[in-house]
């Protein structure tokens, strides 16, 4: 997620254009970074939120382990009895919370985009 902050606002900061255009008009330092560079960075931080957040829910199936109950608890139940349903069901589950859940975020990357 750090690297996609970077990468974000360092390729706002190479958009040179749009940045003259704003002291062109005269606009002073913090209203060029709110009307030009965070605009443009916007996508790009999104991205790595996106990941983040994907990673970490298949990360959170795991916390099961150490007792948590979360969905990834019929998946661990299923591999100490030997009980494929049990694994496949939990797996399922967790498979289809991070599908659902890039899909939310690739909607919301779009409607980013779409306003900048």
């Amino acid at each position: 997620m750090a690297k996609g902050c970077t990468t974000g606002c360092l390729s706002a900061v190479i958009e040179s254009n749009t940045c003259s255009c704003g002291v062109n008009k005269r606009i002073i330092d913090h209203d060029t970074i709110l009307r030009f560079q965070l605009p443009l960075a916007l996508p790009v931080w999104l991205a790595g939120v996106r990941t983040s957040v994907i990673i970490n829910i298949g990360t959170a199936a795991i916390a099961s382990t150490v007792g948590a109950k979360t969905l990834g608890s019929p998946i661990i139940v299923g591999l100490s009895g030997f009980n494929t349903a049990y694994v496949l069901q939990g797996a399922v589950l967790v498979g289809l919370l991070a599908v659902a859940t890039d899909m939310a975020f690739e909607r919301l990357a779009r409607q980013v985009a779409w306003q900048t």
